[in-house]
C-alpha cells in the first residue's frame, strides 16, 4: 500500500476524478448510441448523461468501492460499469448492437485527442513542456512552472493516460469487452446472432477477463510509448 501524504492523497484525488468522467463519459456514449439506434432502455434510466450518480447507482462496486480500493494499494484506479440494453433488440440488430459497443472506446479515442489537443496548445502557450524521461502513468507532460500550471500537467497527464488505456482494453476482442460486441460488423447477421449467443455464456466472460488482464500490460506500455513519442516528435522516449 502507498504512502498517504498530501501530495499522493491530491494525486489519488486526480486519479479518481478523471476515472469517474471518463468512464461516465464512456457509459454515457454507449447509451446515446443504443438510443440513436433504436433502443430506449438506457435512457430510460438516466444514463444518456454525464451525471455520475445514474451509472454509479448501476454499478457502486465498480465506480467507488473497487477503485478507491485499488488507489488505496497500487496509486491508481481500477474499476468497471455498465449501461443496459435490450438484448432482444441486440438480437434483432446485432449491426446497430455493435455500433452501440464501439460508442464507449470512441469516447475514450476523443478523450485522448483532446488531451493531446490541450498538451501541444500548452506548450505554444509556455504552460507544458515535454517530459525528460517517462516513468509512469501520471507524468506524460510535463511543466516548467510552479503552482497551477504544474497541477494541470499532471491533470492532462492523467487524461491522456487513462483514457488510452480504456481505449485499448476495452477494443480487445474478448468478451465482456466492447471489441467482442464490435465482431459482429464483420459478419453476417445470422453469424452474428449465433456468436452473441456463445460470447453471452457467463463462463466466456470470466476467461475472457483473465486473458485481457494477462495480455494486456505487454502490449500497452510500448504503445503508450509510441503514442508520447508521437506527440512529442524527435523525443525519442524508450521504456523497458
Amino acid at each position: 500500500m502507498e504512502t498517504l501524504t498530501p501530495a499522493s492523497i491530491a494525486l489519488a484525488a486526480i486519479w479518481y476524478a478523471v476515472f469517474l468522467f471518463s468512464i461516465t463519459l464512456h457509459e454515457a456514449a454507449h447509451a446515446w448510441a443504443a438510443l440513436k439506434l433504436g433502443d430506449p432502455t438506457a435512457y430510460e434510466g438516466g444514463q444518456v448523461s454525464l451525471n455520475p450518480l445514474p451509472h454509479i447507482q448501476r454499478e457502486p462496486f465498480g465506480m467507488v468501492l473497487v477503485p478507491v480500493i485499488s488507489l488505496l494499494i497500487s496509486g491508481w484506479p481500477l474499476g468497471w460499469a455498465s449501461a443496459p440494453y435490450d438484448p432482444y433488440w441486440a438480437d434483432r440488430y446485432p449491426r446497430r448492437a455493435a455500433w452501440m459497443a464501439l460508442a464507449g472506446p470512441a469516447s475514450n479515442l476523443l478523450l485522448v485527442l483532446f488531451a493531446a489537443v490541450t498538451i501541444r496548445i500548452g506548450m505554444v502557450a509556455g504552460f507544458f513542456s515535454a517530459p525528460d524521461r517517462i516513468t509512469g502513468l501520471a507524468d506524460s507532460v510535463a511543466s516548467p512552472l510552479p503552482g497551477m500550471p504544474a497541477a494541470l500537467a499532471t491533470v492532462v497527464s492523467v487524461l491522456f493516460s487513462l483514457n488510452l488505456i480504456l481505449f485499448l482494453f476495452n477494443l480487445l476482442p474478448l468478451p465482456p469487452l466492447d471489441g467482442a460486441g464490435a465482431l459482429p460488423l464483420l459478419t453476417g447477421d445470422d453469424l452474428a446472432r449465433r456468436y452473441r449467443a456463445f460470447m453471452m455464456q457467463p463462463m466466456m466472460a470470466m476467461l475472457g477477463l483473465v486473458i485481457a488482464w494477462n495480455v494486456f500490460g505487454s502490449f500497452f506500455t510500448p504503445l503508450h510509448t509510441l503514442a508520447l513519442n508521437l506527440l512529442y516528435p524527435g523525443a525519442g522516449y524508450v521504456r523497458m
